[in-house]
């Protein structure tokens, strides 16, 4: 148990045989919520719905916690900044859950085929998101946008946070170097 954290402030985090609960609730209304011999339980339904009605706050998916290595060859890919998508469907909702956020584009003007977006997360860690066009799947962007995050990250390692079943960009991530370390839960704020 940790109390709430920079960035999201609510989260569950699972590690094989170990939970992190950061939130703003009391120790021992989590242990009577939870059985010790259940490791899977901080991760249920049940309990996340019950946590969320706690905080007021709703649950955001279970996502596959990943971590990449240090810098990684993203080969060819040439990455612009750009400050004119904030309307992005990735940047808006990259935007819930870390509230300073660098963009970057596989075009320096226009609609991109790649965005990549690169902010503070939990615990201020510094987390990537990225999409890729329908147009532009199935050539290796979505790797070559992944690998090359840690480039624009000069004090840490870079996080993603994906879908288990966005099967496409799971194997993206593992193609880029990413490791699966655990899963998370973020809680939205109002």
């Amino acid at each position: 148990m940790l109390p709430a954290l920079p960035g999201p402030r609510h989260c569950v985090i699972a590690f094989t045989a170990h939970h992190v609960i950061a939130a703003e609730i009391d120790e021992s209304t989590i242990r009577q919520r939870l059985d010790p011999t259940d490791l899977s339980q901080p991760m249920s339904a049940g309990f996340l719905l019950f946590l969320a009605g706690w905080l007021g706050s709703d649950p955001g998916p279970v996502d596959m916690l990943m971590v990449a290595p240090a810098a990684n060859d993203a080969g060819d890919l040439d990455l612009w900044r750009r400050d004119d998508l904030q309307d992005h469907p990735r940047v808006n909702r990259a935007g819930r859950y870390r509230p300073e956020l660098t963009v970057y584009a596989d075009r320096e003007r226009g609609e991109p085929d790649g965005v990549l977006v690169i902010g503070r997360g939990v615990a201020d860690r510094w987390e990537m998101a990225y999409e890729v066009a329908p147009r532009a799947r199935g050539k290796g962007l979505g790797r070559r946008l992944a690998a090359s995050a840690a480039q624009f990250v000069d004090d840490g390692p870079v996080f993603a946070q994906v879908s288990p079943g966005n099967a496409a960009s799971v194997r993206a991530c593992l193609a880029a170097g990413y490791l699966p370390i655990g899963a998370e839960v973020l809680f939205k704020a109002h």
